[in-house]
């Protein structure tokens, strides 16, 4: 697949501190990939890099074919922060007619940007009474303005309620389904478990862990939970076939290696009908994340 993000052996050092060391990774067209980290590990820094708003102290990076902050690197490029900012006296659809006019487009096409983001019945009221929310979502539909080919957002759903934050990442499913390639920032792991492709995790400038969820899991090895529910009067002779089992609230808790995950399934399995229901539960993106990070810094 053609990356649009490309970064090899990138460092970079403020006044000999290394913000970052030797990362490497890149991004395809159509692929959303997570990057975690604590605060100061990084993250912020790597997305000035890829912006071209600080150069590189040492690596390569190339964004859509072009260096970082060109001319062709900036139109194919879309940044959207953390906490977006706009005129509180102009109201939403004239503050991306601005944008569009900005960047050599249509202003007539601000009232299609603001109902993409679900703000097309507020587009006439100003900024200023605004929610946190919606500015951020007016952020996002100026990051849309010319077919990014490459977005990159720092807790992009900061501000956004639950249903806003559903449709936010409806979109960039539909962006991504387009071939658009999302580089995204956040603390709010459970959500960025199941929207995106590729997880990256930093940790003290270095990368410590990249893969799927599943390649993660596979790699940290942790144990899986499973929750077990007897039927009456089953309990303690299910207790019994499943050794270190803890019953209480009347489940029967247990924990395995992944190794032996299929035994523990077919133990269970062959009680037959004294099983009334089995909960499996993974390691969660934030146990993965808790492993790496810790792991690292030992």
């Amino acid at each position: 697949m053609t990356s649009t993000l490309t970064i090899s052996g990138l460092t970079k050092r403020f006044e000999g501190v290394a913000a970052l060391t030797g990362v490497s990774f890149s991004v395809a067209a159509g692929e959303r990939v997570a990057l975690l980290g604590h605060n100061g590990a990084g993250k912020s820094t790597m997305m000035k890099i890829i912006l071209g708003l600080i150069p590189a102290s040492d690596g390569r990076v190339e964004v859509c074919g072009a260096a970082p902050g060109s001319a062709e690197a900036r139109r194919r490029v879309a940044y959207l922060p953390e906490n977006a900012a706009f005129h509180p006296a102009l109201t939403g659809e004239e503050q991306l007619r601005l944008y569009l006019r900005l960047r050599g487009e249509d202003p007539r096409g601000a009232l299609a940007l603001l109902e993409r983001v679900g703000l097309h019945a507020a587009a006439k009221r100003r900024i200023g009474t605004y929610s946190k929310g919606m500015r951020q979502r007016v952020g996002l539909a100026q990051a849309l303005i010319g077919r990014p080919r490459l977005l990159v957002l720092d807790e992009p759903t900061s501000g956004l309620d639950p249903v806003s934050r559903r449709d936010f990442y409806a979109l960039l499913d539909a962006l991504a389904a387009d071939g658009a390639s999302i580089l995204l920032s956040s603390h709010a792991l459970t959500e960025v478990e199941a929207r995106t492709d590729r997880i990256l995790i930093l940790s003290e400038g270095r990368m410590v862990a990249e893969g799927s969820l599943t390649e993660l899991r596979r790699s940290a090895d942790l144990p899986v939970a499973l929750n077990v529910t007897p039927r009456n009067g089953y309990a303690s002779e299910i207790a019994a076939n499943l050794p270190g089992a803890i019953e209480a609230g009347g489940l029967l808790h247990l924990t395995c290696s992944q190794s032996d995950k299929l035994a523990v399934f077919g133990r269970i399995a062959g009680l037959g009908t004294k099983v009334a229901d089995l909960e499996v539960l993974p390691p969660s993106l934030e146990d993965i994340y808790s492993h790496f990070s810790g792991r690292h810094g030992q």
